[in-house]
């Protein structure tokens, strides 16, 4: 999976649709290889981030849990100790 991707499930706030946006983007820019679409692929790109992030938004929506939302920032705080143990 794309390390740039993010848990988008179980979080207060609930995810953007921004956030839904860039996680769909990003997927099919790892799909496709690329990171910036031919001019002629401009409109295959377009079409396939808004199918997906439309396809994630469903699913976000759909899912039911029973833990309690996920606090964002602490969440980032975990993920920096992880990051600085791991480079230090």
């Amino acid at each position: 999976m794309c390390r740039n991707i993010r848990p988008l499930n179980n979080f207060a706030p609930p995810a953007t649709r921004q956030e839904v946006h860039d996680a769909a983007l990003q997927y099919v820019r790892k799909v496709a290889g690329a990171s910036r679409p031919a001019k002629a692929n401009e409109q295959a790109y377009a079409v396939a981030v808004a199918a997906i992030a439309e396809a994630t938004q469903t699913l976000l929506d759909s899912l039911v849990t029973t833990a309690p939302p996920k606090d964002r920032e602490t969440e980032a705080a975990k993920a920096r100790a992880r990051a600085q143990a791991r480079y230090a």
